[in-house]
């Protein structure tokens, strides 16, 4: 509530908005392993996906409704009865249930986006947030591009809204146009304008195109705001949106000068982000605040000298608040299944038996590669044990590739297509190139490569790959990855992850379109 509570609601959206980002598209158990998680570290509310957008999405926000113990699930309505409707049949089932419908406001989106004048918009948000309010007790309304709709016309909507039963009113930055003085300043104006506006709860929604969600998030709830809308990593369209991380612990850490308080449990954070960043195939920037690789390095000798006198000298945050455990080197080839399982729950990670045994195989395997396992490593090879869980119809087998300044370059792969072993030989511009060309030799597909990415997991000539590779067919993103310390492997892997994904995602289009 907008009173004197100082309790800041964290909405994520990191399934819904932040799925929305090109290539990013997740699986349906992704999504619920995800959600597991986000209502397992406190987050307060889960917005879940948009029903109306296939019926992918809406299995995905009927199953995430009905295993969630805590968080209020929510789905997203455009501001009409149909969408409504099948939002209200996806999260009715939820323990705690919310509609959020909207509506774009600014003069913009009035006239090329939904083409309606001032009073027939005016109706169209009294009916459709009543509509919803009679079938939810808990009803979000939003004025989308608010940060570029007149100020008379946003408050105007905003009581319209409040009046039909909207409980919670968001603010959002669409575009990410908005700066931290003039976010509070809407708050603040809307609190003054608009009745009712103490009564319900204000909520913030902020892009990152120029880079400031999170100063324009938190100028909002020193403005009034106590609902925050942010995804893990900053994911989502464009440049993204305001990062769970980076709100919550900046209110975590200058309580002093805001004094607000979340229900997040803060350790979770790394788990969080390493699961969205190898379901979503985007790697997190090592400079990236809080969760990146470097956040918590020290390589500068004054900042290493003070490190050693006081960790307070250069680091404003302890890596375990953030559940970072420190990196060891104790890993290696001697290493039993005990010790593996203790580090793996160290890192987030609780494995069952059967799972542990599989993934203490590869570990070995690993290890006998390499002469010590980071951390990352075995994050890395978490990743890769859900990639290669998924390989149901299509996995290689064996690779060879002959490269070098001499060419042609050429690849000789095996793959188990539907439990049938396919051998191809095809040569390439490159190892990787080849590798490719002989995927699409055994497997014939119409899809285009997008993306192909590299980065090196640890230092060392010995490090672990991780490859994530992006494909589109008919307008649909999929990203597949692996991780091999050897790179072309761990490309051919990551190639055969995506293929296996639009395979999946063919079979249920067929399905629903049969149904």
């Amino acid at each position: 509530m907008t009173d004197q509570s100082n309790r800041v609601v964290i909405f994520d959206t990191t399934l819904r908005d932040g799925e929305q980002s090109p290539g990013a598209t997740m699986t349906l158990d992704e999504k619920l392993d995800i959600a597991e998680l986000l209502d397992q570290m406190g987050v307060d509310i889960i917005e879940a996906g948009f029903p109306i957008a296939s019926d992918g999405d809406f299995e995905a926000v009927s199953k995430i409704a009905a295993q969630t113990k805590s968080a209020v699930v929510c789905g997203l309505a455009r501001a009409n009865f149909t969408d409504i409707d099948r939002c209200w049949d996806a999260v009715k089932h939820a323990a705690r249930p919310r509609i959020h419908t909207f509506i774009g406001t600014s003069p913009l989106h009035r006239e090329f986006q939904v083409r309606m004048d001032t009073e027939e918009m005016a109706e169209q948000i009294h009916k459709t947030v009543a509509h919803a309010r009679n079938l939810c007790d808990n009803v979000q309304w939003s004025p989308m591009d608010a940060t570029r709709t007149e100020d008379d016309y946003l408050a105007r909507v905003c009581e319209i809204a409040i009046k039909a039963g909207a409980t919670t009113i968001n603010i959002p930055d669409t575009v990410g146009y908005t700066a931290p003085r003039e976010s509070a300043d809407i708050i603040r104006m809307l609190l003054e304008r608009v009745p009712g506006m103490d009564e319900i709860t204000i909520a913030t929604h902020c892009h990152n195109d120029l880079g400031m969600a999170t100063a324009n998030s938190l100028a909002a709830v020193e403005a009034g705001a106590r609902q925050i809308e942010c995804t893990i990593n900053g994911l989502g369209e464009r440049a993204g949106n305001t990062a769970l991380e980076e709100v919550v612990m900046a209110m975590r850490v200058r309580h002093d000068i805001m004094p607000f308080d979340t229900g997040i449990d803060t350790t979770k954070l790394m788990t969080a982000s390493r699961m969205v960043a190898a379901v979503s195939g985007f790697p997190v920037q090592f400079n990236k605040a809080i969760v990146g690789k470097n956040a918590f390095a020290h390589e500068s000798g004054i900042h290493q000298d003070g490190m050693l006198k006081h960790a307070g000298t250069f680091e404003i945050m302890r890596p375990e608040d953030v559940g970072l455990t420190e990196t060891s080197l104790v890993m290696g080839k001697h290493s039993g299944r005990a010790a593996l399982r203790s580090k793996l729950e160290n890192l987030g990670y609780e494995l069952g038996d059967n799972q542990l045994k599989d993934v203490f195989v590869r570990f070995k395997e690993l290890a006998d590669r390499k002469k010590e396992v980071y951390d990352e490593d075995l994050i890395a090879l978490m990743s890769d044990s859900t990639a290669e869980a998924m390989n149901d119809r299509i996995q290689v087998k064996s690779l060879k590739v002959i490269c070098g300044t001499e060419g042609p370059q050429s690849a000789d792969l095996t793959l188990v297509v539907d439990g049938q072993e396919m051998r191809v030989q095809e040569t390439g511009d490159g190892p990787v190139d080849a590798t490719f060309n002989a995927v699409q030799s055994i497997y014939p597909h119409g899809a285009k490569l997008s993306l192909y990415q590299v980065h090196a997991v640890t230092e060392g000539t010995d490090a672990q790959a991780t490859v994530s590779v992006r494909m589109e067919e008919n307008g649909k993103l999929v990203t597949g990855q692996s991780a091999d310390t050897d790179t072309v492997v761990a490309s051919a892997k990551a190639y055969v992850n995506a293929l296996n994904k639009l395979l999946v995602r063919r079979e249920k289009t067929a399905h629903y379109m049969a149904g």
